[in-house]
C-alpha cells in the first residue's frame, strides 16, 4: 500500500518516537513505578530502538505532593535507573515551572538526564524562559511542551511557541492534553507553529486518546509537519491514555513514514509482555475520559475526580463535566473537591 493511498504528503525525513511510558503512564499507575520496572521498560524500549524516554512523577520534578499524587520511588533514582540501563536512548524528564524548579533539572542532568520538556499552559509560555536557559547552561537538549493546545488558537499558538523558542526551546510540541482535537484541529495548529518556528526549531505533537483520534492526529502532524511524536506502551497515560507507540510505529512504518531503526515488533512485545502485567489499570474511553475530551478537561484530573466520587458520591463525569465548564487548568487539581462538595450539595 503506497502512502497516497492513505494520506498524501508523507515526508521523506526522519521522524523520532519518543516514548513517554514512564512519565505519562505515571498517571495511570497512580506514580507507584519501582526502580525494577522502570528498568525493564527502558531495556525493551532501548532494544526496540526509541531514542527518547521520558523519566519523572506524571506531573514532572518535583510533582510528588499532597496534591498530584506521591510517588513510590523519587524521580531521581528514576532516572539513575534508566541512564544506566539505556544503551542509546537520550533519558529526559518533565518539568512545570512552578511546581519543579532550576535545582531540579540540575538534579536531574546528574542523574542521568539528558533532555528536559518544559511544560507551561499553553497560553503561559512567558513562564518558562529560566529554565530553558538553565537546560541550555547544562547542555540538554530541550523540549516545550503547550500544554491543552485545544484553548490557544494556532495563531495565539504559534505566538507562545516563538516565546519559548527564543528562549532556547529546541522542539515545542502542541500538546493535546485533553485529548479534545480532531484531526483537522490538530493538524491546523502544528502547521501554524512550523510556520512560525520552522526555521529556527522543530515541532513535535503529544496526543491523547479520549475521543479516539491519538494516532491519527499525530499522523496528520507528521503531514503538517512535525518532526517528533509522542507515544506510550498500551497508550498508558492520563485520561484515555496517550496515542499507543506501537500502533504509531505500525501505521508509520505500513505507510512508509521514516521512524528510524524502531522496531514495530519489539514494541508490541514490550506493551503485551512486560507492561501488560505491571499494571493493574489500562486507560480506555470510559464515561469519565469521554466527558474530559468533549469538554477540554485536563487529562490528569480523572483519577483525581475518581477520589472526589468515591468520597462525595457525585459521579466522576459530572466533576469532569463542571470542571470544562469552569475553565480549570494544570495546576487546580484542588478545586475538583470544591466541584464535588459543590455538586453534592445540589444533589
Amino acid at each position: 500500500m503506497s502512502a497516497n493511498e492513505v494520506i498524501e504528503g508523507i515526508p521523506s525525513h526522519k521522524i523520532r518516537l519518543n516514548d513517554t511510558t514512564l512519565r505519562d503512564g505515571s498517571h495511570a499507575v497512580r506514580h507507584q513505578y519501582t526502580k525494577e520496572q522502570v528498568r525493564t521498560l527502558t531495556r525493551a524500549l532501548d532494544d526496540a530502538g526509541v531514542e527518547m524516554i521520558e523519566v519523572t512523577h506524571g506531573d514532572g520534578l518535583g510533582g510528588s505532593s499532597f496534591n498530584y499524587g506521591f510517588s513510590h520511588t523519587r524521580d531521581l533514582e528514576l532516572i539513575e535507573v534508566a541512564a544506566e540501563e539505556a544503551k542509546q536512548a537520550k533519558i529526559a524528564a518533565l518539568l512545570l515551572p512552578g511546581l519543579g524548579t532550576v535545582e531540579d533539572l540540575k538534579d536531574a542532568k546528574a542523574a542521568g538526564a539528558s533532555v528536559v520538556r518544559i511544560a507551561t499552559h499553553c497560553t503561559e509560555a512567558d513562564i518558562s524562559p529560566q529554565h530553558f536557559a538553565a537546560a541550555r547552561d547544562l547542555g540538554m537538549e530541550t523540549g516545550g511542551f503547550l500544554m491543552l493546545s485545544h484553548r490557544a488558537t494556532p495563531s495565539e499558538l504559534a505566538k507562545q511557541a516563538r516565546i519559548m523558542v527564543d528562549a532556547g526551546c529546541q522542539c515545542v510540541f502542541v500538546v493535546d492534553s485533553a485529548g479534545h482535537l480532531i484531526m483537522n484541529q490538530a493538524a491546523d495548529r502544528v502547521r501554524a507553529l512550523v510556520e512560525e518556528i520552522g526555521g529556527d526549531a522543530q515541532v513535535g505533537f503529544h496526543g491523547h486518546q479520549n475521543l479516539g483520534f491519538g494516532v491519527a492526529n499525530s499522523l496528520l502532524a507528521v503531514v503538517n509537519g512535525a518532526k517528533q511524536i509522542d507515544g506510550t506502551l498500551y497508550g498508558l497515560g492520563a485520561g484515555a491514555g496517550n496515542a499507543p507507540i506501537e500502533v504509531l510505529a505500525t501505521v508509520f512504518n505500513r505507510i512508509g513514514v521514516n521512524i528510524g531503526d524502531v522496531d514495530e515488533t519489539k514494541l508490541r512485545d514490550a506493551a503485551e509482555d512486560l507492561l501488560k502485567p505491571m499494571v493493574n489499570y489500562l486507560p480506555m474511553m470510559d464515561r469519565g475520559s469521554i466527558v474530559q475530551g468533549e469538554f477540554g478537561v485536563y487529562n490528569s484530573f480523572l483519577l483525581h475526580a475518581r477520589r472526589a466520587e468515591e468520597r462525595y458520591g457525585v459521579p466522576a463525569a459530572e466533576i469532569l463535566e463542571e470542571v470544562g465548564r469552569r475553565g480549570y487548568v494544570g495546576g487546580q487539581e484542588d478545586m475538583i473537591i470544591d466541584v464535588a462538595v459543590h455538586l453534592a450539595s445540589q444533589r
